[in-house]
């Protein structure tokens, strides 16, 4: 797959959000790994159209995102505005 370890630390450091190297678990840590993937997709739908296996995986994603943002909103709602300026997502 396309997301190894390495890449994976990466993105977790660029947003400056993961407590520790093992903690991957965290709600902050699960939205950053989806956003990744989610654009990711995006391009890939943007040059194959009619990738329909591709877009309902994109939209189970997005929504598996939201789920994860509103129990995050619902809980901790500092954490949830630190989750959404850092990866700049709207809401």
């Amino acid at each position: 797959m396309y997301l190894t370890s390495e890449i994976k630390k990466d993105i977790f450091k660029k947003s400056g959000i993961k407590k520790s190297d093992t903690d991957t678990g965290s709600s902050e840590s699960q939205i950053a790994l989806f956003s990744h993937r989610i654009s990711h997709l995006t391009e890939h739908l943007k040059l194959n159209r009619k990738d329909f296996s591709t877009q309902l995986g994109l939209m189970k994603l997005v929504g598996k995102r939201r789920r994860l943002l509103n129990y995050l909103e619902k809980t901790d709602i500092a954490r949830y505005r630190a989750i959404v300026s850092e990866l700049n997502l709207r809401r």
